[in-house]
């Protein structure tokens, strides 16, 4: 699995749905400058593990707008296949009411440049090349800055639901360490302690906890 903390985030550009409609271009190259960005990979469309993930991020978009992250999904189905599932009402499955972009990544393309595609190449015992497990998005969930670099990551197999919550923490904590110059501790919470990145900045922080 790549680590892309510290490197650009990898560009593209694929169809995607953006605000109930068809966009044949999206790029995540939009938001530079502008934004921060919460990039997130799920397994498929009309899952069971997934819907819950992407209602929860529309349930706190606000508050990542107010912050001035975008939030953007991912998965290797077509634009049409995310389409659907739109239009399908939540008690049947579905997540109408989405409002934040779904990029179609049928050619598996971006999962692979961002290393979440499950599955590989091998070969049979008669030497013919085969692929290996499913080709579908490990759940992967990148924080990127307004310079396009990776900042944070993390990788969940699909079985394993993520926390809207702690992506919220971590843009906090990116963000007041931009702003403040000073890092964030373990488990570090917005209006809690942070300090210094110097000898004398952590013996005063141990020294107060």
């Amino acid at each position: 699995m790549a680590v892309l903390v510290g490197k650009r985030a990898p560009s593209f550009k694929a169809p995607a749905i953006v605000n109930g409609e068809f966009e044949e271009d999206f790029s995540l190259d939009r938001y530079l400058g502008k934004k921060h960005v919460i990039f997130f990979f799920y397994s498929a469309d009309f899952a069971f593990v997934c819907p819950t993930e992407i209602l929860g991020f529309q349930e706190r978009l606000a508050d990542f707008d107010a912050k001035g992250v975008a939030v953007v999904g991912c998965s290797t189905d077509t634009r049409y296949s995310h389409m659907a599932w739109l239009q399908t009402p939540r008690e049947e499955g579905g997540i109408m009411g989405i409002t934040y972009p779904l990029v179609a990544d049928a050619s598996k393309t971006i999962s692979a440049n961002y290393d979440v595609l499950g599955g590989r190449y091998d070969y049979n015992e008669a030497g013919e090349m085969v692929f290996v497990g499913y080709p579908l998005a490990y759940r992967g969930l990148f924080l990127i800055d307004k310079d396009g670099i990776v900042r944070h990551q993390v990788v969940n197999d699909g079985p394993l639901g993520r926390s809207v919550e702690e992506a919220l923490r971590m843009v906090d904590a990116l963000q007041h360490f931009e702003t403040k110059g000073e890092v964030c501790p373990a488990g570090w919470q917005t209006g809690e302690p942070s300090l210094p990145p110097t000898r004398e900045g952590l013996a005063k922080y141990l020294k107060r906890s």
